[in-house]
Parts: structure tokens; sequence; C-alpha cells
């Protein structure tokens, strides 16, 4: 199997996050965890409760890079 991660295989239009998950001390197996993710490039870092917000975080960051097209003008974005 190839290994897809090496210099050449450059991706100039990803991200980077890390997501970070705890229970508190006073929290029971069932209870949701505490959920924090952090953009790392711009520094960006929100809190979350539950799953639905978080992924739509995601979702909407990737929804906003900015790729070129085919002409190599740059599409999408905010």
């Amino acid at each position: 199997m190839p290994d897809d991660t090496g210099p050449s295989q450059s991706q100039p239009h990803s991200q980077l996050f890390t997501v970070r998950l705890w229970r508190g001390a006073e929290q029971t197996d069932e209870a949701a965890p505490y959920m924090q993710v952090r953009h790392v490039l711009p520094s960006e870092t929100r809190c979350f409760s539950a799953w639905p917000p978080l992924i739509a975080y995601l979702l909407g960051k990737l929804d906003s890079l900015q790729l070129p097209n085919r002409r190599g003008k740059v599409t999408g974005g905010v």
C-alpha cells in the first residue's frame, strides 16, 4: 500500500484541527464528554458539549476552503 503522507502528496487546501475529549470528575459514563476543537493555523478554539454542533463546525470550515478551479481562479470561501 503506498504511503499518501509523504511530501510529494502535498495538500495545500487541507486544514489541521486538534480535538480534545474528556469527562469531568463528576460525570458518569452516560454523560456527554466535554469537547474542544482547535483550528491550528488561525489558532481558533471552540468548545462544545454535543456532537452535532462540533460536526457542523468542522464541516463549515471544510466548506469555507478556497479551492482553485480549473482556470486557476479561487472559488468558495467566505
